[in-house]
């Protein structure tokens, strides 16, 4: 919002170079509004206003930035202040962007780090793709348990300005292993002469280095922590994660299963700046398999086609059977998926699941058979087709849309569990391919129920 109200003065500062002027005013800004300033800029003015920022604050802002613009940053600048720039960032920020860059650019970026930091980023990215070891940074604040307060207090003074956060404080023993966390306000609350070892209560909970990084998301939201530790297999501390990177996770997530639900492989860059081929090449894929799975819907009617020409008026009820099936199969699937995501069912939950969309399936039908019943009574004084059999035609509507809704229900509900139990992703059974199934299937129950309750009569 700064940004936006300030632009014009910003810009005018920048063309009248002005700098001097422009540093005093930005070293007020926070990191996060100068970020927003700099992704408004034009792109020959990105790296003037970054580079009259101090070194710290420029820092705190690149890793407030989207890969994209910081990419542009670290184009335009020179070696000298692309490793001033990574030396100072925090670990955690830094491997989020060497894994988004090639691997040429990522290891040119590398050599120009010192050989501390060197090893450090080499190891985070040594970690497997989405698992905590690549959010976690080393950074942290570690104490024995046989120090007293006023010892720590002196070792956080001397050793904090390097931490993450100093919310809490990690206790481990002679091996390295984490056997505590304290949170600093009770070290502070404590008397100077008192143990650390009088506040543990060894009650604490950690992430392991290896476990996905959606697990730490799930633990993260479960203790309402803002801060956890990581473990490696052995219980040695060797790093934490921070409440901000996992929530940068959950928005990805969510981003995906959002995607994946609109039946659209997952866009790996924001959507104003992917290319349209890419954009199209994602779309295309899933458009081509419903497309092609919906032409069985054709192969249904043309199987029915001699039905269809004796009796025309169910032809004029095809759209409500196919949207009845497709809505209820798409709602189910979407509650399942979610509900998935957010750890509220698990696949041994399969059968409670299964037994509540049966019954849901069962009133929905009801309601909306009710309805389509309705619906082709009053048609009856409108359309002539219908003719003396209106009753037995809305007879096979109500059955119809009942065991079509249970049917899309039933689908919509267990396809995730079914792709989950195969190790693929639920949010795959998204929407448009479970209403694709089900109007396949929604067709041959109507044809079907129309055969037998109309037999003798019009068929």
């Amino acid at each position: 919002m700064l940004s936006k109200l300030l632009m014009p003065e910003i810009e005018s500062l920048i063309a009248e170079r002005q700098l001097s002027i422009l540093k005093e005013i930005l070293s007020d800004w926070t990191p996060a509004d100068i970020a927003d300033l700099i992704v408004d800029l034009p792109e020959q003015d990105k790296v003037i206003v970054f580079r009259v920022l101090s070194v710290d604050l420029a820092t705190d802002t690149f890793e407030h930035l989207e890969f994209e613009t910081q990419e542009e940053l670290l184009k335009a600048m020179g070696n000298e202040e692309v490793a001033t720039i990574l030396n100072d960032m925090s670990p955690d920020d830094r491997t989020a962007l060497l894994e988004e860059l090639p691997g040429t650019s990522a290891k040119r970026l590398i050599q120009l780090l010192s050989a501390e930091e060197r090893k450090i980023a080499r190891t985070l990215l040594g970690y497997p793709e989405n698992s905590v070891g690549r959010l976690m940074t080393p950074d942290y604040i570690a104490v024995k348990q046989n120090w007293t307060v006023s010892e720590t207090l002196e070792h956080i003074r001397k050793f904090g300005a390097d931490s993450e956060t100093l919310n809490v404080i990690y206790v481990i023993d002679e091996k390295g292993k984490l056997i505590d966390d304290i949170k600093i306000r009770e070290i502070i609350l404590s008397p100077l002469d008192k143990y650390i070892s009088d506040l543990m209560d060894a009650n604490f909970v950690a992430l392991n280095v290896h476990d996905d990084q959606e697990n730490a998301v799930e633990i993260f939201k479960k203790y309402d922590r803002v801060v956890l530790p990581v473990i490696d297999s052995h219980g040695i501390l060797i790093g934490i994660v921070t409440v901000d990177d996992v929530l940068d996770v959950a928005e990805e997530e969510a981003t995906e299963d959002i995607q994946k639900l609109a039946a659209v492989e997952v866009l790996d860059e924001p959507y104003p700046t992917i290319p349209l081929a890419v954009i199209i090449k994602k779309r295309a894929f899933w458009l081509t398999i419903l497309f092609i799975a919906q032409i069985l819907t054709a192969f249904v009617l043309g199987f029915f086609e001699d039905h269809l020409g004796r009796a025309i008026a169910l032809t004029i009820f095809i759209p409500l059977i196919i949207s009845s099936g497709g809505n209820s199969g798409s709602q189910a699937a979407t509650l399942v998926i979610r509900a998935m995501a957010l750890g509220e069912i698990k696949l041994s939950d399969w059968w409670l699941i299964m037994r509540r969309e049966i019954l849901s399936g069962l009133v929905l039908g009801l309601i909306l058979g009710g309805i389509g019943f309705i619906e082709v009574g009053i048609l009856s004084g409108v359309t002539a087709s219908l003719g003396e059999y209106w009753v037995l035609i809305g007879l096979t509507v109500f059955i119809s849309i009942i065991g079509i809704v249970m049917w899309g229900t039933l689908s919509g509900s267990m396809l995730p569990f079914v792709l989950k139990k195969f190790g693929a992703d639920p949010a795959t059974s998204s929407g448009p391919l479970v209403t694709t199934i089900v109007d396949v299937s929604g067709l041959i129950i109507y044809f079907t129920v129309a055969l037998i309750v109309l037999r003798g009569t019009i068929l």
